[in-house]
């Protein structure tokens, strides 16, 4: 459907590597990319609805060295949502205490009524923008009532309840960032990979090389800081698998765009 790629390192290095070959990938994810990188004090995003190999902008900026301890990127096949600008990823948003989260999403959300409400307040189409929506939401919701901001651990309970949740029946590869933690989620088998190395992880929908890539943990929620573990969930079992009503959903959805 998409690939996502995202790097969580002690410090900075170059990335064009990775993304030059993460990128060739867009032949076959070709309704859009997007690049997120962090410069120390915020998030820079930038993306655009036309495949990744065929962009001029992105043959330009990966000619610049793209060095960072963060970064998230993505390449789009639409299932929900029309092939334009507002529906590419990477998505952000801030919470009530001024934290914004960064999300890229590779997978279907075929039921999870919580994020219906989310249709008329979106500024795009897409189930993975209403993901990202509601996560906010629940930060506010839970911040509101501590009145205070959410400590990192709060975070990650928080963000593993929703994942267990929303994983049901749906597929959910995610990797959040929310100014401190990188998060990673995924229930749809050999579907993201993990790459440790000296300075940090990195993570791909499918091994950038040669490397010692692994699968990434699964059914359960994992976050990283400068490159280190830091929390890791209970396995919730709820493994995507395709079948024949999904795959009829997807089609009927893709004809359309």
């Amino acid at each position: 459907m998409c690939e996502i790629f995202g790097a969580s390192l002690k410090s900075e290095k170059c990335l064009n590597g990775y993304l030059k070959e993460f990128f060739r990938h867009s032949s076959e994810h070709p309704h859009g990319w997007g690049l997120a990188v962090s410069d120390g004090h915020g998030i820079s995003i930038e993306k655009e609805p036309v495949q990744a190999s065929k962009s001029g902008y992105l043959k330009c900026r990966l000619q610049q060295p793209v060095i960072t301890n963060i970064a998230l990127a993505h390449i789009r096949y639409a299932t929900i949502g029309n092939v334009e600008y507002r529906n590419c990823h990477p998505y952000s948003k801030c919470d009530n205490f001024s934290k914004r989260w960064t999300l890229i999403h590779n997978g279907t959300i075929f039921d999870f009524e919580p994020l219906n409400r989310f249709v008329r307040q979106q500024c795009g189409d897409t189930d993975s923008e209403r993901i990202l929506l509601y996560i906010v939401e629940c930060v506010n919701q839970r911040q509101k009532f501590l009145k205070r901001p959410l400590y990192s651990k709060e975070r990650f309970s928080l963000l593993e309840n929703i994942v267990s949740e929303m994983s049901k029946g749906n597929k959910l590869n995610l990797l959040i960032y929310d100014g401190e933690y990188i998060y990673a989620h995924c229930n749809y088998k050999d579907s993201l990979h993990y790459l440790e190395t000296d300075n940090g992880v990195l993570f791909s929908t499918r091994p950038l090389d040669k490397d010692n890539w692994q699968t990434v943990p699964f059914t359960r929620l994992l976050a990283f800081k400068n490159g280190q573990l830091s929390f890791q969930g209970t396995e919730h079992h709820h493994e995507y698998t395709d079948n024949a009503d999904t795959m009829k959903y997807l089609y009927q959805i893709f004809s359309n765009l």
